[in-house]
């Protein structure tokens, strides 16, 4: 691919995602990450973007794994169901403390 070729919104949005599985994985701290994703924003073509993440390996995908899509649902609905708990155990606390 052209690296001089303009950089679309579907590209940033592919490489943001690809910065947040590095970020879960540990290989970047919140800071790398936000300083990234600005950059990212600010990138004008597909040379720029391929920068951003040339120090970070490419995801590997081992025959036979779960795909990505499915275990990032499952992820977020564990995500979601801790946070949904917290509120309540919070609403109660604040209850019982009045």
């Amino acid at each position: 691919m052209d690296v001089q070729l303009r950089a679309s919104d579907d590209d940033r949005h592919r490489v943001v995602a690809d910065l947040q599985r590095h970020t879960a994985a540990g290989r970047l701290t919140l800071d790398e990450f936000s300083e990234r994703v600005g950059a990212v924003w600010a990138a004008r073509t597909i040379g720029d973007l391929a920068a951003l993440t040339r120090d970070l390996p490419a995801p590997a995908s081992p025959v036979g794994t779960v795909p990505a899509g499915g275990q990032g649902r499952r992820e977020l609905l564990v995500v979601f169901a801790v946070a949904a708990l917290t509120l309540l155990l919070l609403g109660v606390f604040m209850a019982v403390s009045r």
